[in-house]
């Protein structure tokens, strides 16, 4: 596969991806979504509703595999490029994750102590 076809099936999937966020978006500002829907939302993004454990988990693997891509073909392989990869990732899944918990929570407990 050529350089470009790659990163126009890139777009073109950053394509789909956006439109499918702004519904999620739309849904969180309808007049009528009460506490407990506005907790459900978080809780789909990173419960394991679709293996890998969800919508977050997605987005870090994502991150990881061009880390792992990146380590092989930096320059010097002194981690300029996939440390800050390796970071973000992490932040998903440890940081954002846990605030998205900590968030629905708040809202809704479902059942939490």
């Amino acid at each position: 596969m050529t350089t470009r076809a790659r990163i126009e099936r890139v777009r073109a999937s950053v394509g789909i991806a956006s439109p499918a966020l702004q519904q999620i978006e739309d849904d969180l500002t309808a007049d009528d979504v009460d506490r407990e829907e506005l907790a459900a939302i978080p809780r789909e993004l990173i419960e394991d509703t679709d293996p890998p454990s969800g919508f977050m988990a997605a987005v870090a693997q994502l991150r990881t595999v061009a880390a792992r891509r990146a380590e092989q073909i930096e320059p010097d392989r002194d981690g300029d490029a996939s440390c800050p990869l390796h970071e973000a990732a992490a932040l998903i899944t440890d940081n954002a994750g846990q605030c998205l918990i900590w968030a629905a929570r708040a809202l809704h407990p479902q059942g939490d102590s």
